[in-house]
């Protein structure tokens, strides 16, 4: 069942609404869309179709009941219409508010593990320019889809999403070709064990207690390790331990960093906090890179 959707963009939000949220102008997208008659027209129309289906081939009552949930189909779809109409606004908005380029579904260049995950893989929104001080960079809302199979047959997909930071910061190429800070999680006991399996990684030890109960730090082997503890600075770790936003991690391979959060975040402050975050991993390397 379709739903009208003007050729035309949809109306502004009022001049002084200020948006901070995705969900924001939902409800006034939703608004607008039920009260145009054309949508009723539509929704009504292919439930009067619905119901005489079902009295025609079933029963009354059942094509009732057909109707019904055509209705609320209706009315749904509406509401995903309208929720993608709010969520455009508020990038749009915020793209413009911070001088960033806004752009759709896109693929991300796969220069990390976690860009290089899933069956499929994809940004759904982008938002391009300055990050920080003189850093441009690129955040992203990212998926990744994993199929699988189970003993059935039946075939199923798991979406993974988060949200991205990217900065290309060439000049530690250099001093640290791979580095990994993963939130921390599983048993402490097990480290040795599962370290027999990570190949040419070698997990970093740094003299920081709750460094180390947060995140699990792993660089490439016989990486210089003089350089790592003083890329580890105390205000860096100070920062990373009490500062760095909820389940931060990232990844550093040949020059191409990618900080990220779970989930796909759709507030300003949200988006800001991760742009912030992108950019302070950033200068913390070139910083220890140009010593």
């Amino acid at each position: 069942m379709s739903t009208p959707e003007d050729a035309s963009p949809p109306p502004p939000p009022p001049p002084t609404q200020v948006l901070d949220d995705a969900d924001d102008l939902r409800g006034h997208h939703f608004k607008l869309l039920m009260g145009r008659p054309l949508t009723w027209f539509l929704i009504g129309g292919f439930a009067l179709i619905g119901a005489a289906a079902g009295a025609i081939f079933l029963s009354a009552p059942i094509g009732g009941a057909v109707a019904a949930a055509v209705i609320v189909a209706g009315i749904l779809i509406v509401f995903a219409i309208a929720d993608n109409r709010a969520a455009e606004a508020f990038f749009t908005a915020y793209a413009k508010e911070r001088g960033l380029e806004l752009g759709g579904r896109s693929p991300l260049p796969p220069a990390t593990p976690l860009l290089r995950k899933g069956d499929d893989r994809y940004a759904e929104r982008t938002l391009s320019g300055p990050i920080g001080a003189g850093l441009e960079g690129i955040l992203a809302l990212y998926t990744y889809e994993e199929e699988s199979t189970d003993s059935k047959g039946n075939r199923q997909t798991n979406y993974y999403r988060y949200t991205v930071g990217l900065v290309n910061v060439p000049e530690c190429v250099d001093h640290i070709p791979e580095l990994y800070c993963q939130r921390k999680f599983g048993f402490r006991a097990l480290e040795k064990f599962e370290d027999v399996f990570r190949g040419s990684k070698a997990r970093v030890s740094l003299e920081s207690e709750v460094l180390q109960e947060k995140y699990e730090i792993f660089a490439k082997d016989k990486q210089d390790p003089i350089w790592l503890r003083r890329l580890f600075s105390p205000t860096f770790i100070v920062w990373l331990t009490d500062s760095a936003p909820e389940k931060f991690a990232f990844e550093l391979v040949g020059g191409n960093l990618c900080c990220y959060v779970s989930g796909h975040k759709e507030k300003a402050a949200d988006l800001d906090t991760i742009a912030a975050a992108s950019a302070t991993v950033a200068k913390r390397l070139r910083e220890e890179a140009s010593e």
